[in-house]
């Protein structure tokens, strides 16, 4: 039977996409698993390599000073294409890595295993590796220790996303929402593309608390994430940063893009009727926005804009949209 997941390379690319990790600081518990394998294994070189478009891209190496590599000539680029570990003894005679410039040239890599990192829906993201400079093989022991700790990689991976994600709504939690904004206004600013942050909270969501009990709240949590869902770009970013107030991360976006994507949003939330135990509800939302401007240089000053132009959507009859500047739009609530 063939294995569907290993061809689907769009899947596979969404899958690295929702783990967020790449260009990511190093972190301590990758660091720590690549150095055990450079010690276990006696290999000079010890690498966590995650496969992207048109690179390799190193969460964690020992041994070698890069932080990624054209993806063209990645030995792990083979590894992810299938389930079992890839072993090359000699790389220079190996057909596939004879003429590769890793091999012709720095570091001369001669001798390679790699581990596919299977994510639980069965994704390869990247692989776990050891280099040596010298061709050799690799014992069974090896590559079960070696297999061992490609494991302990994915769950890290897991943990990392768990931690970045919200339980109830699947969103990003503020961390994780605060972590991907950064990335996308540095590399906005360095291209000079725009870009705009909105926050949005729920009018009067202690009512539906005191009136219908907490997991009628969650529900209708839950329900507006996925009017969110269902409304917003593939391209926008949904967070969850505290009980009822979330935050959308919204590149490419110019300020009338935003606004329609944003009004589109809360009318979608409005004419949903949401169902509880003892009914359906209906919900309101108010937003703020603010596109990326020089006065604002990072993440914090653009949600404190945002919040300052949420706490005016508040406080001039809710259900309504407030740029934090620029033109001032105050969109009204639709009539009833």
């Amino acid at each position: 039977m063939s294995d569907c997941k290993l061809t689907d390379e769009a899947g596979r690319l969404a899958a690295l996409t929702r783990y967020d990790v790449l260009d990511t600081e190093p972190e301590k518990p990758f660091d720590k698993i690549t150095g055990l394998v450079q010690s276990v294994m006696d290999v000079p070189i010890a690498a966590v390599s995650l496969v992207d478009v048109q690179r390799q891209w190193f969460k964690s190496i020992q041994g070698l000073d890069v932080a990624e590599t054209s993806r063209e000539i990645a030995f792990c680029h083979h590894t992810i294409q299938q389930r079992e570990p890839m072993i090359v003894p000699d790389a220079t005679a190996d057909p596939r890595f004879a003429n590769n410039p890793l091999v012709t040239g720095a570091p001369y890599i001669r001798a390679y295993a790699g581990v596919p990192l299977k994510t639980p829906d069965g994704y390869n993201l990247g692989s776990l590796c050891a280099i040596d400079y010298e061709p050799r093989q690799f014992d069974a022991g090896q590559i079960a220790i070696l297999t061992s700790f490609g494991k302990l990689v994915v769950d890290e991976l897991e943990l990392r996303q768990m931690a970045s994600t919200d339980g109830l709504t699947g969103a990003l939690t503020r961390r994780g929402f605060v972590e991907m904004a950064t990335h996308e206004i540095e590399r906005s600013r360095r291209y000079g593309r725009p870009l705009a942050v909105v926050l949005f909270d729920l009018d009067d969501f202690k009512t539906v608390n005191d009136t219908y009990g907490h997991p009628a709240g969650d529900n209708v949590l839950r329900y507006v994430t996925g009017c969110a869902t269902d409304t917003l770009r593939s391209s926008d970013t949904l967070g969850r940063i505290g009980g009822e107030e979330f935050a959308l991360l919204m590149p490419e976006t110019q300020p009338e893009a935003a606004l329609d994507c944003v009004e589109r949003l809360r009318r979608t939330i409005a004419d949903t009727e949401i169902p509880i135990d003892t009914g359906r509800i209906a919900v309101t939302a108010s937003f703020g926005v603010c596109p990326l401007t020089d006065r604002y240089g990072d993440v914090e000053s653009l949600l404190a804009a945002a919040d300052q132009a949420l706490y005016g959507a508040k406080t001039s009859g809710r259900n309504r949209t407030v740029f934090a500047h620029g033109p001032q739009v105050a969109l009204p609530a639709d009539p009833v």
